[in-house]
């Protein structure tokens, strides 16, 4: 019997899920179907609950439910636990166990597509929310010579400092006025056409500006383009988690790179 996945979000309909998996099943001969689904904003639980009634084994989860999935779940992976948000989640006899995926996904997306070296390198991660929380101990787990967080409001960029500790420091928009190896975007500005308040002086030659947002030429990469950076947008970060999710579910491991070229095309 086929075994069924999907991801749930609201909107949903823009999703490249359903196309990413299917090619990832595809190039690996898994007998699977991959859909997309619309969860009511106050009907999540009752969506999943459903699909997994209906024999779904496992899903992704996008905006904006990923704290209530990490609520939902009955148990989580360590990743999960530290970035209190869950992106994926597997259904078998034990209940629900809610993974995260968005670190991993980025980290193989900055050293494998990108070769950009994270190991003693200075980091600057803009925003403080579940984007950013999700992907700062992976990034940890690299290295870096520092991880600063700056944040609007400095109290929630502190609060994650605090939470993860290892040297992380925090500071707001506009104290961060150094360069930095890696500069990344993990606010919501883009979504919105929006800029973070940034300090031109971040970016240098030899920096790389990597924003979280695909699909669009957003004004942060604009902005350090201008200023000498070189960038990159976020639609390998959002292959290689799913790869890292279709692992956990599957227990194989697909090529990225043609999956990457085929939607950049």
């Amino acid at each position: 019997m086929t075994d069924r996945y999907a991801v749930f979000g609201h909107p949903i309909a823009h999703s490249k899920s359903p196309q990413i998996h299917t090619a990832f099943a595809r190039q690996t001969g898994q007998d699977m179907t991959y859909e997309a689904i619309l969860a009511p904003l106050d009907g999540f639980a009752e969506s999943v609950a459903a699909f997994i009634a209906a024999g779904g084994r496992g899903a992704n989860v996008t905006v904006p439910f990923k704290e209530e999935a990490f609520r939902l779940a009955s148990r989580l992976s360590p990743r999960a636990q530290r970035a209190g948000a869950v992106n994926t989640l597997m259904f078998d006899a034990d209940g629900i166990l809610g993974d995260n995926t968005d670190g991993a996904g980025l980290v193989a997306d900055l050293t494998r597509n990108l070769l950009c070296t994270i190991v003693g390198k200075r980091v600057l991660l803009l925003g403080a929310g579940g984007a950013a929380r999700g992907v700062i101990e992976p990034l940890l787990d690299q290295q870096p010579a520092a991880l600063v967080i700056a944040n609007r409001t400095v109290s929630r960029a502190e609060e994650l400092a605090e939470l993860f500790g290892r040297g992380v420091r925090a500071c707001s928009f506009d104290a961060a006025d150094t360069p930095f190896d890696l500069v990344i975007n993990a606010t919501a500005a883009s979504l919105a056409g929006d800029l973070p308040p940034l300090s031109p002086r971040v970016f240098t030659p030899d920096t790389l500006a990597y924003d979280m947002m695909y699909g669009r030429d957003t004004p942060f990469l604009d902005f350090a383009r201008t200023h000498g950076a070189r960038t990159a947008d976020g639609l390998g970060m959002l292959v290689e988690q799913a790869a890292e999710a279709f692992y956990l579910w599957r227990g194989v491991r697909p090529d990225t790179a043609p999956v990457i070229a085929s939607l950049r095309t």
